[in-house]
């Protein structure tokens, strides 16, 4: 298994590199920065609350049948990856903020912006207000390497198969699930999100659906988690470019209240990568005609 290093990610990539799709996991980092920690009033344990733990190990299996992850090691606390480049909140800063940062998205109202203020239970991150030169350190030294890595990524797999399909894998706390409608299910393992069948065809969520519910994974789509910036970015179905937001229920694999993994992870873990197998599998052999017919 082959390792491309940043400090703030790396790309994990398989042995033998055949599979049209690429995974990743940009908020499951947890190399805390010294002076992040001098700057914020949370503990490591408080500001780990927005992580989306150990997703990156859950669906390690896609090495195995020959598909690359991009994974962050920064955690979300320090820098939002699934966010616009500039969606920064004015009152965390000093002075005012240049023209081109989008301070009016209901992300930065809650909070929750490229620089995040608060920790996803609401608790304020920083003893103090951060300058613009802070933001634009992280943003230019991390968010940006990140995502010209993950483009690349994904277009080096688009140009070798003539298709691809990007999985974004993040976790939800099962609190998120009590928001939910009252005619949708209340017991609820994955949820997908294509954004409402923009980012990914509907012939790709029908076959990822129908394999995770196969493992008697109880699976809904879109709501409360439609897809993030990175979905919104990568998905272009109709190019033969589709993006799938997998959201999985922390519960199943891990204490929320400690971070621990629990009894639930590693056959979890194992049904991701059954799951990831038989779906690589599928989508090869649905490419295989099509190329054929292009010779």
């Amino acid at each position: 298994m082959t390792r491309t290093h940043h400090l703030g990610f790396e790309i994990l990539a398989p042995a033998q590199w055949s599979a049209p799709v690429v995974f990743n996991s940009p908020h499951s980092g947890r190399v805390f920065d010294e002076q992040f920690l001098k700057q914020s009033r949370l503990a490591p344990l408080c500001l780990r609350k927005s992580e989306d733990c150990y997703v990156d190990e859950l669906f390690m299996g896609c090495l195995d049948h020959g598909a690359p992850m991009l994974r962050a090691h920064v955690p979300r606390s320090f820098i939002d990856l699934n966010r616009e480049p500039y969606e920064l909140d004015p009152r965390m800063f000093m002075g005012d903020l240049p023209g081109h940062v989008n301070s009016a998205s209901p992300r930065v109202a809650g909070g929750l912006g490229t620089i995040p203020r608060v920790v996803a239970e609401g608790e304020e991150i920083y003893r103090g207000r951060l300058s613009f030169a802070e933001a634009q350190a992280r943003i230019e030294g991390v968010y940006l390497p990140y995502h010209r890595t993950l483009t690349a990524l994904v277009d080096e797999v688009y140009r070798k198969n003539g298709e691809v399909l990007l999985i974004d894998c993040h976790s939800m706390p099962s609190s998120a699930l009590g928001h939910l409608p009252p005619q949708q299910p209340r017991h609820v393992d994955v949820v997908l999100g294509d954004r409402f069948g923009s980012s990914c065809s509907e012939e790709l969520t029908e076959l990822v659906e129908g394999l995770l519910e196969a493992k008697g994974l109880r699976v809904t789509r879109n709501k409360p988690y439609a897809g993030g910036f990175i979905t919104h970015s990568h998905g272009a179905p109709l190019r033969g470019r589709h993006a799938l937001q997998i959201e999985v229920n922390r519960a199943l694999y891990l204490n929320e209240t400690t971070l621990e993994k629990t009894s639930g992870f590693a056959g979890l873990k194992a049904a991701l990568a059954e799951v990831t197998s038989a779906l690589l599998a599928e989508i090869e052999n649905r490419l295989v005609p099509r190329r054929l017919a292009a010779e």
